[in-house]
């Protein structure tokens, strides 16, 4: 559009990948979250000396993030270096990693806020509702080499918005309490102003023309401040999923990020070939969220735009199927495998039901139980 703010494409090698991973800091000694993650990256990273290890909103969070990896193999290999530099540095201070979407006892308002000018004036426009956000994410960058497939992709990716939140739901609990949804994470993110579902731009200008109204009006000083569960990074030159509610282990972290390669992978290709690639009415796609928030791997979700419906299981396994070719060109056929493993026995939400189930619904257990995954690499069965 003319007279619009040029929002450069940064170059970037076609389905390159890079992970970002929040993951909490609890006191080994109480369970209940430390707030050192200042400390922590200070050490790890002075004066921000090292950006794959960032402190985030609170005090209780720190980001691990690769550099640019050609691989989900050399994105995992660099990731679990970062966790071991950062569960050192948190051991010397008398605490430990967890990871999963949420701590099951962890209250808001005992939480504090880390002192950086964008996460306060965060704070001061929303207020309760983003103190409420005691969540950690998952982030999956993917490298598009072509900024007219951008776009496209992030409306392609909406499809499969359901499989990947229902595979990841890790966060059942919220301040002592089971909320009753697999993801209380997807509930109660959307509720900041710039975060949610993408709005359905199909030109680059209109991109453009939206990121300079919401500078006009005060709702963003940068692009990077849109949070949208899957949206363009101009700055990196990717498309940045970020739907899936932080793993509890790094097994599974690297199952969900070479499930997203391969889905935008597999999209690419096809824009490659010149097919349009399959959508669904914005109705359907913020009803496809909800059930799998809410349902998880019991939902029924939305596959076309007529309105047809599958067990979300069952349109895993289809999906799995398809993109056996994209996983062979990445190089990640095995980590996708264990997908199905998360299928079959079950993703973090249920075995934290599980051992609340098994323990009286002694929350202090699950909170072990997501420890000992971490420290693990690994899904662990509960214990009968």
């Amino acid at each position: 559009m003319k007279g619009t703010t040029p929002l450069p494409f940064g170059m970037s090698r076609r389905s390159s990948i890079g992970l970002e991973w929040e993951i909490g800091l609890v006191d080994a000694a109480s369970g209940a979250l430390s707030q050192i993650a200042s400390q922590v990256v200070e050490e790890l990273s002075p004066h921000g000396a090292d950006p794959r290890i960032k402190v985030e909103l609170l005090r209780n969070t720190v980001e691990i993030a690769t550099g640019v990896c050609d691989d989900v193999g050399g994105a995992g290999a660099e990731l679990r270096e970062l966790l071991g530099r950062v569960a050192t540095a948190a051991g010397n201070r008398g605490a430990v990693v967890i990871g999963g979407a949420m701590h099951p006892l962890a209250h808001w308002d005992d939480q504090l806020v880390t002192p950086k000018t964008r996460y306060e004036r965060l704070v001061d426009r929303v207020q309760l509702f983003v103190r409420q956000m005691v969540t950690w994410g998952l982030h999956v960058h993917v490298g598009v080499e072509d900024r007219d497939k951008v776009l496209p992709l992030v409306q392609g990716m909406l499809m499969y918005y359901p499989h990947l939140q229902a595979l990841s739901a890790s966060s059942p609990y919220w301040a002592g309490a089971d909320t009753g949804y697999a993801s209380t994470r997807a509930m109660l993110f959307q509720q900041v102003p710039t975060a949610g579902l993408p709005y359905p731009i199909t030109e680059w200008e209109e991109l453009e023309a939206y990121a300079d109204d919401m500078r006009r009006v005060g709702v963003a000083q940068e692009f990077n401040e849109l949070h949208w569960d899957v949206r363009p990074s101009p700055q990196y030159g990717t498309i940045e999923v970020r739907v899936c509610d932080g793993p509890t282990n790094v097994t599974e972290t690297l199952a969900l990020a070479a499930l997203t390669h391969c889905l935008v992978e597999h999209l690419s290709t096809e824009l490659d070939h010149g097919r349009e690639l399959p959508g669904l009415p914005p109705w359907y796609v913020k009803e496809n969220k909800w059930r799998a928030a809410r349902y998880g791997m019991d939902a029924t979700i939305i596959t076309n735009r007529k309105g047809d419906q599958l067990p979300v299981a069952e349109a895993i396994g289809k999906i799995l199927v398809e993109l056996e070719p994209a996983a062979e060109r990445l190089g990640c056929g095995d980590q996708l495998a264990l997908i199905a493993d998360i299928t079959r026995h079950g993703p973090s939400y249920l075995r934290q039901r599980a051992v609340a189930e098994a323990s009286g619904s002694d929350l202090t257990a699950v909170v072990e139980s997501m420890l000992e995954e971490m420290r693990a690499g690994r899904p662990l069965p509960p214990a009968r």
